[in-house]
């Protein structure tokens, strides 16, 4: 079964074209820009090599129907009666949706009520969905959402303390993020490190410039560092994470700015002169210009923090500390959740990458039974390998995750059972 994953995001459409039941990959690629001036598609090439194609992509349908003509042209199918089904990565399913389902009038209903949990993700998603209707409309689809498996968070978990009313109203509660993702590396973790998952305490670690942590509990997520959004936890690419609420009330109550200091922090750039900050300017600050971005002088790009931190640059060198600290935190806090360790699971670009990164995690946990191997840490580039020192009570890997080929999996499964 030939299954297209797409993963749609507002000017953004990722896919994958995967063979299953025999998991194979068969292209991968990424549109930029759509509906932006300067549109491109990027994707590998039967042979293997990439490709970079610059060419109007105004909106996500066309998106869509550039992709299967590329599918087609380069012989990854040679009509689209090989597509069998088709996956969707949709972010937020708030209660509603604790697995994966099959796409019809009703779904796409209810994923629209969700648009108020997720206004940046779910419209892009639903999008996904009409462009391929339009096209494909025989083709069935599926939705695999980032939300569900941590559906068995216990109320006490989920919960934040708010008047009750506000979760039984409105849905606010803890939601969490990157589920396919925690839920494939918890799998793989265990399976590599000779654990059973029905009886097993994980922590998983998803550090990308998004970035989650997950308790996992016998393979269920008991707790997870993401909330309502997936702005509450650690510190991330360019969003702050856990916060004081206090400081958005001082940041919103002051009416004195310097314009020229707001200046970088407004969401509209046509409002410099401004002394204060609006509600919407107060959240472009605390998802696009702070975490790495804010506290570096380089950016949001761990590589180049690290580079200038490694040249003697105190921020760059405090945005590195500050962000380990607080991976080291959610690991010393989820291992009491779990009442116990395991597993530590490192995963997504950063996690997977940067052997110092998961050095200073690490240090300093040697109480909880953490103890890694420096040699292998150092091997472990984007390899999914165990890392711990044989001595060690606690077992650490890195796992390369694989997002899309949970999708497809569970939209194979879906598909298949009919």
């Amino acid at each position: 079964m030939k299954i297209l994953v797409l993963n749609c995001g507002s000017s953004s459409l990722k896919f994958a074209l995967i063979e299953l039941p025999t998991y194979r990959v068969l292209t991968s690629g990424n549109e930029e820009r759509v509906g932006i001036n300067d549109s491109f598609i990027r994707f590998k090439r039967p042979d293997g090599t990439k490709e970079e194609r610059h060419l109007p992509i105004p909106d996500h349908t066309r998106g869509v129907e550039i992709i299967l003509d590329i599918l087609r042209e380069e012989h990854f199918v040679a009509s689209f009666d090989e597509i069998d089904a088709i996956g969707h990565r949709l972010v937020h399913g708030g209660e509603r949706f604790a697995s994966s389902v099959r796409i019809n009038a009703e779904v796409l209903e209810k994923l629209r009520e969700c648009v108020p949990l997720a206004p940046l993700h779910n419209p892009a998603n639903i999008l996904g969905i009409e462009a391929v209707t339009k096209v494909l409309p025989q083709v069935p689809q599926v939705g695999v959402f980032d939300t569900a498996f941590h559906q068995t968070m216990p109320e006490h978990a989920f919960m934040y303390a708010l008047p009750y009313e506000f979760y039984s109203e409105f849905g606010i509660r803890r939601y969490g993020f990157h589920g396919t993702s925690h839920q494939y590396v918890s799998e793989v973790g265990a399976e590599l490190a000779g654990i059973d998952l029905a009886n097993s305490k994980i922590v998983t670690a998803h550090v990308g410039s998004g970035a989650s942590m997950a308790a996992i509990l016998n393979g269920r997520s008991i707790d997870t560092s993401m909330g309502l959004t997936p702005n509450e936890g650690l510190m991330m690419g360019t969003r702050a994470g856990d916060i004081d609420s206090g400081v958005l009330d001082f940041l919103l109550a002051k009416k004195d700015y310097r314009p020229e200091f707001i200046a970088p922090y407004l969401k509209n750039d046509k409002e410099v002169g401004k002394t204060e900050l609006s509600l919407q300017d107060l959240t472009h600050l605390l998802t696009k210009k702070s975490g790495l971005e804010g506290i570096s002088t380089q950016g949001s790009d761990m590589r180049d923090v690290a580079k200038a931190a490694e040249g003697g640059s105190h921020r760059d060198r405090l945005a590195i500390t500050m962000h380990a600290y607080r991976v080291k935190k959610y690991v010393g806090a989820y291992a009491a959740a779990l009442g116990g360790l395991d597993l530590l699971i490192f995963t997504a670009g950063v996690g997977e990458n940067r052997p110092p990164m998961r050095t200073e995690v690490c240090q300093g946990l040697e109480f909880l039974g953490i103890k890694i191997d420096e040699e292998l840490n150092q091997q472990a580039m984007g390899r999914t390998m165990l890392i711990s020192a044989p001595d060690s009570r606690v077992k650490v890997a890195v796992v390369a995750t694989d997002e899309e080929y949970m999708i497809a999996k569970d939209t194979y499964r879906i598909v298949s059972e009919g």
